[in-house]
């Protein structure tokens, strides 16, 4: 390990250092955008019966508003089901708003690492083409010094480029993911506004 950072040179340090937060922020994600965190099975049904009882109280509305995010379009929305239609529909389209920022956190970071890893190695490319360069005095030459040049150039191209991929496919997926989850949580708002209003404006 410590001889191919040696090799890489010290522009490897950085590629390192991404790919260590990369890392972390996919496990991260990873953990908290599972669907069960996000849309609880079921959780709308028991909304349902709850309303169905008559047991819709302040108190039970607060406790749904920490339950998910879900669980928190839910409860904005049944804190204005005496105000009607719209305005039950205007709560829930802005805890919408905020709760997809938060399913979008991180992403962007994610996004940007996908992006730039492969510049960072180009760099390291750069390095290395002016190591290898350098080297270079007329009528005599250092093998070692343009060896090393070499592998400087290659190693931060290739680990560039490795974490680039998967940087990228994970942003895609859960980009995909919270997208998903967004136009079904809309989906389930409706339903709830149809069945706690009924025909009622």
């Amino acid at each position: 390990m410590f001889a191919l950072i040696h090799a890489a040179g010290w522009p490897i340090w950085f590629l390192i250092l991404t790919s260590i937060v990369a890392v972390t922020l996919i496990i991260e994600r990873f953990i908290s955008l599972q669907r069960i965190r996000i849309i609880p099975p079921a959780l709308l049904e028991e909304v349902f019966l709850l309303h169905r009882n008559q047991q819709i109280s302040p108190a039970l509305v607060k406790k749904l508003a920490a339950n998910s995010p879900l669980g928190a379009v839910l409860a904005s929305g049944l804190r204005y089901r005496q105000a009607g239609r719209n305005a039950m529909k205007e709560a829930m389209e802005e805890t919408g708003r905020a709760v997809a920022h938060q399913l979008e956190k991180y992403l962007s970071a994610l996004g940007t690492i996908a992006a730039t890893s492969p510049l960072m190695g180009l760099f390291g490319t750069v390095i290395g083409m002016i190591e290898i360069f350098g080297s270079q005095v007329p009528g005599q030459s250092n093998p070692e010094v343009l060896a090393h040049g070499i592998s400087v150039a290659l190693y931060n191209t290739a680990l560039g480029i490795l974490i680039a991929i998967p940087a990228l496919i994970t942003y895609r997926h859960f980009r995909a993911r919270v997208d998903s989850y967004l136009v079904e949580m809309e989906q389930q708002s409706l339903r709830l506004v149809d069945t706690v209003l009924g025909d009622r404006p």
